[in-house]
């Protein structure tokens, strides 16, 4: 997407009341079940990060809304979605899961669009992810990551995830593919148009190559990949002066000075806290510290993440942009996952704290969908689809297992 206009605000923090969360029948009985509290997959050490079992539970519910209402089980999408906004939904639910080492959703993965393709490739030798793809590459991206949370899901469970490696593997092929020296020096282009180099694109690179150097350290080209991607990324001019990352760049490779979208300052985060794990070079934490300071300074209202187009009276964000803050908390739980340090954890907890409780009391309403804004009460103004709830999801995913273990 090539996307103009920007916007940001600056806030104080803020407090909100302590509410209850609006649970089904059943959900407490299940989040009491002996070891819960401390359900949780390894991270990148082996250790295990205690989780929040009320947190959780707001979780669990958004969840249940999300597949309930918005899940369409014959075409295996949500209503009103695009394939990456379905491919981070699929991501997030697998993510919860994993969390709460329960299965309530485990029909979800082979049920997905993503399911049926990666199956079909499995046992017919059929592909049609390129067709799926259709020339975007952060869609492609997208889709390798949710391909690899449910392969984490299935694996955990002793479940063959072989379809969903072997099918993450056809993509990244695809993606590789694109990366270009001709213009710009590198860079992977947004899309098969070839005109257009970009910060998502490239940060998603970076995760995907550095992150397959973790999971398959045998193939030594996605950490060839993550290197030259990195060292490119630190080389360009995607990033401002304030610490941001822009849209992309001109055809001349300047920084186009297009917004500032949110979740561009956190998956170059995630990417460089997986190439952290691989390498140990301390420098690329403080590289993603960089942006993600910068963001949490000026993208947010009440401490609160602000997207440009985010209004609680006349909100203009479409579909894709209802999704980019989300994506932003999501990353930085990868981002913390990768870095295991109790100090860097304690820096963001109370911002991921704010991000749930901002969701919970201003962006949900009383059906438990939630709406496009957080940090304010809407006017009329907050978008509410699949996407914004699953974008929402993300947020209380992310506190419960980083967040301080306290009341919304």
């Amino acid at each position: 997407m090539v996307l103009e206009g920007t916007h940001s605000k600056t806030g104080s923090s803020v407090h909100l009341p302590m509410k209850l969360p609006p649970l089904s029948a059943g959900l407490w009985a299940l989040l009491t079940l002996p070891g819960f509290t401390t359900a949780t997959p390894s991270n990148s050490t082996g250790k295990r990060q205690a989780q929040c079992a009320q947190n959780l539970a707001v979780s669990l519910s958004v969840a249940e809304r999300l597949q309930s209402h918005y899940f369409n089980s014959l075409t295996g999408e949500y209503s009103g979605g695009s394939h990456w906004t379905d491919a981070n939904a699929i991501e997030n639910i697998h993510n919860l899961m994993l969390a709460t080492e329960t299965d309530q959703f485990s029909g979800l993965a082979d049920n997905s669009y993503l399911g049926r393709a990666a199956i079909l490739q499995e046992d017919l030798g059929i592909s049609l992810w390129s067709d799926i793809v259709d020339g975007s590459y952060d869609d492609a991206s997208w889709i390798i990551l949710a391909l690899w949370k449910i392969a984490d899901y299935k694996t955990a469970r002793g479940l063959d995830s072989s379809a969903y490696l072997n099918s993450a593997s056809t993509i990244y092929s695809i993606v590789e593919s694109a990366w270009d020296t001709s213009v710009c020096g590198g860079g992977v282009w947004w899309s098969s148009a070839k005109n257009y180099k970009n910060s998502i694109t490239n940060e998603l690179f970076l995760l995907v190559s550095a992150t397959g150097a973790i999971n398959f350290p045998s193939n030594s080209a996605y950490l060839t990949n993550a290197i030259n991607v990195r060292n490119w990324i630190a080389s360009s001019q995607l990033r401002n002066s304030q610490g941001l990352f822009n849209d992309g760049l001109t055809s001349t490779c300047a920084n186009n000075g297009q917004t500032t979208w949110t979740y561009n300052q956190a998956v170059i985060a995630s990417g460089l806290g997986a190439l952290y794990a691989v390498t140990r070079d301390s420098t690329l934490l403080d590289e993603a510290e960089v942006t993600l300071d910068a963001a949490i300074s000026l993208m947010t209202s009440g401490n609160i993440l602000k997207e440009s187009c985010d209004d609680p009276v006349s909100s203009t964000c479409d579909n894709d942009q209802q999704a980019f803050k989300g994506i932003f908390t999501k990353h930085l739980q990868y981002y913390l996952d990768r870095v295991n340090d109790p100090a860097r954890t304690a820096k963001y907890a109370g911002f991921l704290h704010a991000q749930a409780s901002g969701v919970y009391h201003y962006g949900t309403d009383s059906s438990n969908d939630i709406g496009s804004v957080w940090y304010a009460p809407s006017q009329g103004g907050s978008i509410f689809t699949a996407t914004s709830s699953s974008s929402g999801l993300a947020a209380h995913i992310a506190n419960a297992k980083y967040g301080p273990c306290e009341s919304l």
